[in-house]
């Protein structure tokens, strides 16, 4: 791990321009987004793509069971519509008392 110190200025209205060779080794092209961690005073970015990666990651990691992306976002609509009271709804019913 390289690690490197780049001064720069902080507009008025708090933007900063990254230098090329930082978006460069950040792996940043054209506009992007990034992820902003601040612990004490420090300030750390992240290219978004590389939060992602780290998550799947960590999800192959503790995962039990093969899931589909599919298979979650169906889920999540039964619980959804189940939510909502549908009657027709898949999934689990709720049930009022």
């Amino acid at each position: 791990m390289t690690i490197r110190t780049i001064d720069i200025k902080v507009a008025s209205n708090g933007r900063m321009v990254l230098p090329l060779s930082v978006r460069k080794a950040m792996g940043l092209h054209g506009e992007a987004k990034v992820i902003l961690t601040i612990e004490d005073d420090e300030v750390r970015l992240s290219p978004i793509a590389r939060g992602v990666s780290r998550a799947q990651a960590l999800y192959r990691e503790h995962a039990k069971t093969v899931r589909t992306t599919d298979d979650f976002l169906s889920d999540r609509k039964a619980e959804a519509l189940a939510d909502t009271g549908d009657a027709d709804a898949p999934g689990p019913k709720k049930v009022s008392r």
